[in-house]
C-alpha cells in the first residue's frame, strides 16, 4: 500500500511517501525550488518521492492532506466575529483568499495532483487528517516506543494549539487539547517578532539569543501575558497580542510592558534584548516541564515523543530530559509542519486503514532522517564537470584521510554525501564542517561562510560512542534535538573581567577545550553519530580522532543565511564559490578552492533575503 502525505499552503510544504508502513521518501519543497520555506503545492517534491518509491502517482492508494481547511475556516470567521469590529481589514483582505483557495481546497488539490500524469480517481483517493493528529502521529509512529505518551505544541492547526495523546501499538487517541488563541507557539512567535525577526523562522535565534542575558522579566511575563496553572495548562492574554486581529504579532501595550518599541530586523541588540529571550525561554520552559510532568502522572507512561514547531527547542527538550519525568523522549526531527506531511501519511495508513505498526527493536524507523534526494558517484562527477568545477577523484580511505588532516588545519569543509536530510537540521550530508578545538571557528563560520548573526552557536558532531567524554549527556540525539552542558572538566571558567563583558563580547572567550561548539552557558546541542545510520561521517569522525584524539567536530547546515540547504552538487559548488569554505568534498570529489577558476567567484553574500 503505497500512501503520499502532504503539506503545503502554509509554510514549509513536504511530501512523504509511505509503503506497507515504511517510510521510503520525504522532503521538503525549498530543498528543490530554492525559495527558503517554500508553501507552494509541493509539485517537485512529490516527483522526487513517487521516484524514490518506483512508482507512478496512479499507483497510490491514498494522498493524504496535513489538515482540515473546513475546520480552519470555522477558526477564521469565529474569530474575527469574536473580536469585531477589530481587525475588519484583516478579516476584508483574508477572506476573499479562502474562499477561493482555501475553502474549495480538496478541488485545488485534485487540480494539482492531476499534473502528475494520467488522472485519478481522487474523490476517494484523497483523504485529510487534523492538523495535530498528524503532529502526533509524525511523533508516535516512527518513534522506537510500543506505547508512550505524545505532546505535540506548535502555533496553531485548525483549533488546536497543545495536544496530549497517547500512543499504544497502532492505536493513537488524542486526550485533550488547548485552543487557539492560546497558544504557546505563538507566544513565542510573539517575542521573535517584537526582538526583530521574522516570525516561523527566526525563533531558534531568538533561543540561541538567551544565554547571553538574565531572566529579569519571568515574573513580569506571568504576571502580564500569561496564566499558568499547576498542571501547564495556560491562557494568554490577548490585551497584549495582536495577531488576532491585526497583521502584526504584538500590540503598543506589549511594547509599553517591556519599556521600548519593536527592534528592527538589523538594529544592534542591547542587553535588555538579550534578558527578554532569557526571559521567554526561562517561562516556555516551565510550562513545557509541567505540561510533562502532568502528562506523566495522568498517563502513567514511561516514554514521551513531541512533534511541533515547539518541539525543535532543544534548550527546552534538554530540560524535559534532565527532569526525569519521563524515562525516554524521542523528538521527530521534521518536528514542524514539513513533518506534517509525514505523520498524514502514517496517519492514513495505522488509522484510517487500520493497518498494524511494526516497532523496530534497533531504535527509530527514520532512517537516521535520511530520506531525501541522493546522486550517484557518476553523476555527481558529470554535474561538477558541466559546472566547470576542477575536482579530483579520492577512494574512501584518502579521502577520509585528507578532510581529517585540512580540519586539523583549521579549514572549513563543505560535506555533500548520499541521502539529504529530512527536517530543518544538516546532520552530516549537507553539512559544513569546522574543528570544534578552534577558538575562532565559530566567529569564521558566521560571519565569512554563513553571513549570519555572530551570537548565533554551532552543534556539535559526536562519535555516539564518545558522547558521554564530553557532555552530560549518555543517550542517543542523532537529530540535534537535545541540548546538554559540557562536561566539567573540559570547561574554562571566565575570570571576573570577562563575566562583566557585554553580552556578545563573551564569544570571543574560549569557554571550554571544544569553544566552537561550547555556547556562553557552557551549553552545546549535541548530534550523536551513529555507524549504523551514517557509516560514512561516522568514519570521518573516527578518522578526525585517529589523528587528533578527539572525536567531535563542529557540525552546521550547508548553506548561508537565507538560502535553503544545498540539493544538487551544483547549489554545493555555487555555495562553496560564494563563500570562505576552503574545500568541498562531494561523494568522491575533493575540491580545493585555490584550484578553482576565480572568474566563477559570485557575491553570494547578498543573493538571498535575510531569514
Amino acid at each position: 500500500m503505497n500512501i503520499l502525505g502532504l503539506s503545503a499552503y502554509y509554510h514549509d510544504s513536504a511530501a512523504a511517501l509511505v509503503r506497507d508502513g515504511e517510510i521510503i521518501a520525504a522532503v521538503q519543497e525549498e530543498r528543490l525550488t530554492r525559495k527558503k520555506h517554500d508553501s507552494r503545492f509541493p509539485h517537485y517534491a512529490i516527483e522526487y518521492c513517487l521516484k524514490e518509491a518506483g512508482i507512478k502517482c496512479t499507483e497510490l492508494d491514498h494522498v493524504v492532506f496535513y489538515d482540515k481547511p473546513f475546520l480552519k475556516f470555522e477558526r477564521l470567521v469565529e474569530t474575527y466575529t469574536a473580536f469585531a469590529p477589530r481587525g475588519f481589514n484583516s478579516f476584508r483582505v483574508a477572506l476573499p483568499i479562502w474562499l477561493r483557495e482555501k475553502l474549495f481546497q480538496k478541488d485545488l488539490l485534485i487540480k494539482e495532483l492531476n499534473r502528475h500524469g494520467e488522472r485519478s480517481d481522487w474523490s476517494t483517493k484523497l483523504l485529510f487528517t487534523e492538523h495535530h493528529q498528524s503532529h502526533a502521529a509524525s511523533a508516535f509512529y516512527p518513534s522506537p516506543f510500543e506505547r508512550a505518551a505524545v505532546l505535540t505544541m506548535d502555533g496553531v492547526g485548525e483549533w488546536a494549539t497543545t495536544s496530549a495523546a497517547v500512543g499504544n501499538g497502532r492505536d493513537l487517541t488524542i486526550l485533550k487539547e488547548i485552543h487557539f488563541p492560546h497558544s504557546l507557539g505563538l507566544f513565542y512567535s510573539a517575542f521573535t517578532y517584537y526582538l526583530g525577526f521574522k516570525v516561523n523562522s527566526g525563533e531558534y535565534k531568538v533561543m540561541g539569543l538567551a544565554p547571553y542575558g538574565e531572566p529579569r522579566y519571568t515574573q513580569t511575563i506571568f504576571d502580564h501575558l500569561i496564566d499558568v496553572k499547576a498542571d501547564g495548562s495556560f491562557r494568554l492574554n490577548m490585551n497584549y497580542f495582536n495577531y488576532c486581529t491585526g497583521l502584526t504579532m504584538t500590540n503598543n501595550r506589549f511594547h509599553v510592558l517591556f519599556g521600548e518599541p519593536r527592534r528592527q530586523p538589523e538594529q544592534l541588540l542591547t542587553q535588555n534584548h538579550f534578558d527578554i529571550a532569557a526571559s521567554l525561554q526561562a517561562v516556555t520552559e516551565e510550562i513545557i516541564v509541567r505540561l510533562t510532568r502532568s502528562l506523566a502522572k495522568e498517563t502513567g507512561e514511561e516514554n514521551l515523543c513531541l512533534a511541533g514547531g515547539v518541539a525543535l527547542n532543544c534548550v527546552a527538550n534538554g530540560k524535559l530530559l534532565r527532569d526525569g519525568a519521563f524515562k525516554k523522549i524521542w523528538i521527530q526531527p521534521a518536528a514542524g509542519d514539513a513533518g506534517g506531511a509525514l505523520g498524514a501519511a502514517l496517519a492514513a495508513y495505522h488509522l484510517h486503514c487500520e493497518k498494524p505498526r511494526k516497532v523496530s527493536g534497533r531504535g527509530d524507523s527514520m532512517r537516521g532522517a535520511y530520506l531525501g534526494p541522493e546522486f550517484k558517484q557518476t553523476e555527481i562527477e558529470s554535474r561538477l564537470t558541466f559546472a566547470q568545477a576542477v575536482f579530483e577523484v579520492r577512494n574512501e580511505r584518502d579521502l577520509l584521510t585528507q578532510i581529517a588532516t585540512d580540519l586539523d588545519e583549521g579549514k572549513a569543509i563543505g560535506w555533500f554525501q548520499e541521502r539529504m536530510e529530512f527536517g530543518p537540521r544538516a546532520l552530516g550530508n549537507r553539512s559544513i564542517l569546522g574543528d570544534a578545538r578552534s577558538p575562532g571557528m565559530q566567529s569564521l563560520l558566521n560571519l565569512k561562510v554563513k553571513f549570519r548573526e555572530s551570537f548565533r552557536p554551532f552543534a556539535p558532531a559526536v562519535l555516539r560512542e564518545d558522547v558521554s567524554d564530553y557532555f552530560e549527556l549518555d543517550c542517543d540525539s542523532p537529530y540535534m534535538l537535545l541540548v546538554a552542558d559540557v562536561k566539567a572538566e573540559r570547561r574554562r571558567e571566565m575570570s571576573d573581567a570577562e563575566k562583566r563583558l557585554f553580552g556578545i563580547d563573551k564569544l570571543n572567550v574560549p569557554r571550554s577545550d571544544i569553544p566552537a561548539v561550547t555556547h556562553v552557558d557552557h551549553s552545546a546541542r549535541v548530534q550523536t553519530v551513529h555507524r549504523e545510520t551514517n557509516p560514512r561521517f561516522h568514519a570521518l569522525l573516527t578518522e578526525f580522532k585517529k589523528q587528533t584524539g578527539f572525536g567531535v567536530l563542529v557540525n552546521t547546515s550547508f548553506n548561508v543565511r537565507g538560502e535553503p540547504i544545498v540539493g544538487t552538487p551544483e547549489d554545493a559548488f555555487r555555495c562553496f564559490m560564494g563563500t570562505d569554505i576552503d574545500v568541498l568534498v562531494c561523494g568522491d570529489c575533493y575540491l580545493r578552492k585555490e584550484d578553482q577558476d576565480p572568474l566563477l567567484k559570485r557575491d553570494y553574500r547578498s543573493a538571498f533575503e535575510p531569514d
